[in-house]
């Protein structure tokens, strides 16, 4: 008999693989609850990781993504899905969003059970992309408010706090626009096909017509009529071969015409081939140059593919937004964190007198010039003719330091982990510098949510198999390692702004930082990641293995350690990072990170090996 598992989230685990089977109708599926993003492929579906504690929002998300994956899987059809989906991009996006709406909906009416459950993923969803800080439809996915409206006018559902507001925030434009066509999704919602044209011709209403490419119907009318027109041309020119002349009935045919067809194949397999050049004969022993192999994207991983890299950018902040509106979202951000500002200052204090006091402080005496020398001032006394001597006091070994702070700018840092983060960085930068420490300041995120122009190249291209990552980065530098903090305080307010936080590709921002610092002329650098959770990109995920870009970050971390250049150091906000990290600590509470960074780079600069960081989680 197998051990019994002490886990008391097993067989809850347990129940709910069982039960999402029987939802999706297929028994044979695999359920698996894992920490990476959830997912769903022919052979299974992963689920949120549910924890030894068990807590009600972790559930309700589990529930929830597992009664949406199994009724897209009960009522859904790929290839029928596939023959209405349209070309462009966006009108790709509505078209998904509303049949995902659908497939919920109907399991919605038939199951109302589940209805709750997916109203806890959409709520959840909606919180972690910060939907509910949006104040302009611009900034609002409308896919995503076309499938809420979809969901909405189906079930007759309030939707959750956030979702509620990106749908509102565009309804009115779609009413105006589509209402008409919307009346009749009543009529089509069990109805895959009828409902796929339904979409399209919501899509088309929106203004995005020329994105659907051709009608599907159309095309297949036009075959069914010309499969009926070759059948006709086929009975004819068989009637035709029936009656054909005798050869001594035909015509007299031309010298040329009455040439065997061998002997003329003959004759032009005679003569030379024009297009065909001559072949240059090399010395012997010498092989044809070859052109060298592309060098590979990733150091750390010669494997990994990147589809399109001429939509990626590394920008300053001061780049992306006026200096007016930084003014006005460093002032937000000012205010927003009004009441940690006391802690923060005080932990920033503290790391300053520890880095201080590791200060040996030297001097050298009897210069001509400097600081006067107090305790030789006896033997000016004594002997009035003796010169006045000086000190100088030595350089400190920090001034030879530089600190990367790099920050996940990704939509699920969106809200208070932001904020903290930013204001965090910015009271570090200031200690820093006092403390004759260089430190520079990055952000990473993507320009767009789902694949962006990237995205749009590989569908043009015909869908190649394995594209590799498939989004455009987006590289910020708030601030230089040589720029003074004064210069900088502004840019730290644009992770404020609305819309820059989208999805997040660990592995090549910390490629990218670490290129950055290793090229630095000081002896001792150190990089701190901040982030909250594993590498997530929709876009690469759907078209990759679930694992490749966990991998590729797994591979650059590898690099980094073994080069042993940077020393590096990582900060996980309500997610366990150690498991990619050696150095590093997990918080579960934003309001420790100002703590868990002082404490991170105070141990770094102990003396005492013992003293330095490990694997720890602050509770």
């Amino acid at each position: 008999m197998s051990k019994p598992s002490d886990n008391p989230a097993d067989p809850f685990k347990k129940a709910l693989a069982e039960a999402t089977k029987t939802l999706a109708c297929d028994p044979e599926m695999t359920v698996t609850f894992t920490v990476d993003p959830a997912g769903m492929n022919r052979e299974g579906m992963r689920l949120p990781q549910v924890s030894r504690r068990m807590t009600r929002d972790e559930v309700m998300l589990a529930r929830g993504t597992a009664d949406a994956f199994a009724l897209r899987r009960r009522y859904h059809d790929d290839a029928l899905s596939a023959r209405y989906l349209p070309q462009g991009q966006m009108a790709r996006e509505i078209y998904e969003a509303m049949e995902t709406a659908r497939c919920e909906a109907v399991g919605a009416r038939t199951m109302p059970g589940t209805a709750g459950n997916i109203d806890a993923r959409i709520g959840h969803e909606a919180e972690r992309k910060g939907y509910a800080q949006i104040t302009q439809a611009a900034d609002a996915p409308l896919a995503t408010a076309a499938g809420y409206l979809v969901r909405h006018l189906a079930t007759g559902r309030t939707l959750p706090g956030g979702a509620d507001n990106v749908m509102e925030l565009w309804r009115g434009f779609i009413e105006q626009q589509a209402g008409d066509t919307l009346q009749n999704l009543d009529e089509v919602l069990s109805d895959q096909a009828a409902f796929a044209r339904l979409a399209r011709k919501v899509i088309s209403d929106l203004g995005y017509g020329d994105q659907l490419g051709d009608d599907p119907d159309t095309d297949e009318q036009d075959e069914a009529g010309e499969d009926a027109e070759t059948d006709e041309d086929d009975s004819q020119s068989q009637g035709e071969d029936e009656s054909e002349e005798s050869p001594e009935a035909q015509p007299e045919r031309s010298q040329e015409e009455q040439q065997d067809p061998t002997e003329a194949q003959v004759s032009m397999d005679d003569q030379p081939d024009s297009d065909q050049g001559e072949e240059m004969e090399l010395p012997e022993g010498e092989a044809p140059l070859e052109p060298p192999p592309p060098a590979a994207y990733s150091e750390a991983d010669p494997a990994y593919v990147v589809f399109a890299t001429e939509f990626d950018e590394e920008i300053r902040a001061e780049d992306l937004a006026e200096p007016a509106e930084l003014e006005r979202l460093r002032a937000y951000l000012d205010q927003q964190l009004e009441p940690l500002k006391g802690a923060v200052s005080r932990l920033a204090n503290k790391l300053q007198r520890r880095l201080q006091a590791q200060q040996n402080r030297s001097w050298e005496f009897d210069r001509e010039e400097g600081i006067l020398d107090a305790g030789r001032l006896a033997r000016v006394v004594a002997n009035p003719t003796t010169p006045l001597s000086f000190k100088v006091e030595k350089d400190t070994e920090f001034r030879d330091t530089c600190v990367t702070l790099l920050l996940d700018n990704s939509g699920s840092m969106r809200g208070r982990p932001i904020s903290i983060a930013a204001i965090c960085a910015d009271v570090l930068a200031r200690t820093l510098e006092r403390c004759q420490v260089k430190v520079e300041i990055l952000g990473f995120t993507t320009r767009a949510w789902k694949g962006g122009q990237s995205r749009e190249k590989w569908l043009a291209a015909g869908r190649p198999q394995q594209p590799g990552r498939l989004n455009d980065l987006r590289h910020i530098v708030y601030k230089g390692a040589d720029a003074p903090w004064r210069r900088a305080r502004e840019n730290l307010g644009l992770m404020m702004k609305e819309g820059l936080l989208k999805e997040n590709i660990d592995g090549e921002a910390l490629e990218w930082a670490h290129r950055r610092l290793s090229s630095r002329a000081e002896t001792r650098k150190i990089l701190m990641v901040i982030s909250d959770g594993a590498p997530v990109d929709d876009s690469t995920l759907s078209v990759n293995p679930a694992s490749y870009l966990e991998k590729h970050l797994r591979d650059v971390i590898a690099m980094v350690e073994r080069k042993r250049q940077v020393e590096l150091i990582a900060i996980g906000i309500g997610h366990d990072v150690t498991r990619y990290y050696a150095r590093a600590v997990t918080i579960t509470d934003v309001e420790q990170l100002a703590g868990a960074m002082t404490e991170q780079l105070a141990s770094l600069f102990d003396a005492d090996p013992k003293k330095r960081i490990g694997k720890r989680r602050v509770a």
